[in-house]
């Protein structure tokens, strides 16, 4: 059973806290790693799949194939999965679904975002105690592995004690109080005095939040803990700048730092967007840099990792998850699908590749597959192309119809106007407008 006491914890954080950052954290010397703040209806309509290729145990949205939660055994008795929720069924349907997968189980009451308040979420639930006491007492009475929640302040003392007192009667293991109240953002002082007197009304161990702007060295996070007399921390944003911050040692040059990290997102198929945002944190103002800039035109993992002299480590290694038959998001049928907006039918008549469409690879919208597919066109006097998109939960396909004949990508894109120029760059690679060699170099034929 996972101890929460003299602890040095990764927070959870929103698109931060996937798997890559958290084993980082660990590899740096975290005792304890929260997932991103995971939605419970979310979750359960996942299903539950073992990565053999990757070693990884995934949560898999049935309706657009992506990954919601994904862990492995390294972190298996470090990791705690932090869950949005308002509904004690839910929350336990939820617990029991991934309770062999985690250390532990965290109730998010701190989100002040819109989207958690507005779903009864969140800081929400601190002005429902009844609410938050039987969801806490729900999960404790009924799973195998430790329950914490995690809260925010309010303006009045006396008021908090009170709350964390009906908290901690629930039997959970644990309590993490960010330092702010509900209103209150990161340029606001930590409340490090109302973290102090918590610690001390309760005999639960307490791990204070919300020191990131003072700390700059792993001495901090100790004087933090002094400061606020709290059994363990809790790193945010000082962990997100730096997670080397976690290292005793000291802290390690920032490429240093996205070197490894970039590691961990290609040897566990990290998605490109989720490991461009973090990486995006970590850079902060340096994004202004020639190389930042470069960085920011990246769309593919490929891409990120050669402006760290990585491009040949990620290509290899996709290569070799290809071969033993990973299949990635772009390549998943959704198990569950909702009524297409449109209806577009598939058959033997369609051309089909498997061909991505990259923004990043086109400089200008003169240059992009739909644009240079019209003008040939009318220069050989085919007149328009036309696009019918069907759409599936939160993906689309498009078939474009010319001269008669029908193309299409075998990549469900993000949005209509993405699948369109799928659909128009294999038309210009079947017509030899545009060459396969050409699709295949800059990432874009599969």
């Amino acid at each position: 059973m996972m101890n929460y006491s003299h602890k040095v914890i990764l927070a959870p954080m929103v698109r931060i806290g996937t798997l890559p950052m958290r084993l980082l954290a660990l590899d740096y010397g975290a005792d304890i790693v929260y997932s991103e703040e995971l939605i419970d209806w979310k979750l359960l309509r996942s299903l539950r799949v073992e990565n053999d290729v990757l070693g990884t145990v995934d949560y898999i949205d049935q309706t657009d194939g992506t990954i919601i939660f994904r862990t492995c055994p390294r972190e298996q008795k470090q990791v705690v999965l932090q869950m949005g929720t308002c509904c004690a069924e839910r929350a336990l349907k939820v617990a029991k679904m991934v309770e062999n997968d985690v250390a532990g189980i965290d109730v998010n009451m701190g989100c002040p975002k819109k989207f958690s308040v507005d779903g009864g979420m969140g800081v929400a639930l601190l002005s429902q105690p009844e609410k938050a006491h039987n969801i806490l007492s729900t999960l404790v009475n009924s799973v195998s592995v430790p329950v914490t929640c995690k809260i925010r302040i309010f303006p009045d003392l006396e008021a908090t004690l009170k709350l964390c007192r009906k908290l901690a009667s629930t039997g959970i293991a644990a309590i993490a109080v960010h330092g702010r109240t509900r209103d209150e953002r990161p340029q606001h002082a930590n409340h490090n005095d109302v973290l102090q007197a918590i610690s001390q009304g309760l005999d639960i161990p307490v791990i204070a939040n919300g020191g990131s702007k003072e700390m700059e060295c792993y001495e901090d996070i100790a004087r933090f803990r002094g400061e606020t007399g709290c059994s363990s921390v809790m790193l945010a944003r000082a962990a997100e700048w730096n997670c080397s911050i976690f290292r005793p040692e000291g802290k390690l040059p920032l490429d240093d730092v996205i070197k490894a990290y970039l590691k961990y997102a290609v040897d566990y198929d990290n998605a490109p967007a989720n490991t461009k945002y973090c990486v995006q944190n970590m850079l902060r103002e340096l994004q202004e840099t020639p190389r930042g800039k470069k960085f920011l035109e990246s769309q593919t993992l490929e891409q990120i990792c050669a402006i760290w002299d990585m491009g040949d480590y990620c290509r290899e290694k996709q290569l070799e998850y290809k071969v033993r038959g990973l299949r990635g998001r772009r390549e998943v049928i959704p198990a569950s699908l909702s009524p297409p907006t449109k209806k577009c039918r598939l058959d033997e008549d369609i051309v089909e590749l498997q061909c991505a469409f990259l923004r990043s690879v086109y400089a200008n919208d003169v240059d992009l597959p739909k644009s240079k597919l019209l003008i040939w066109a009318r220069k050989n006097g085919l007149g328009q192309p036309r696009y019918d998109t069907q759409q599936r939960d939160k993906l689309f396909k498009s078939v474009l119809t010319l001269n008669g004949s029908k193309y299409s990508s075998s990549c469900w894109e993000k949005n209509k106007r993405w699948a369109e120029q799928g659909a128009a760059l294999v038309c210009l690679c079947s017509l030899g407008v545009v060459s396969m060699e050409t699709l295949i170099q800059n990432g874009s034929l599969r």
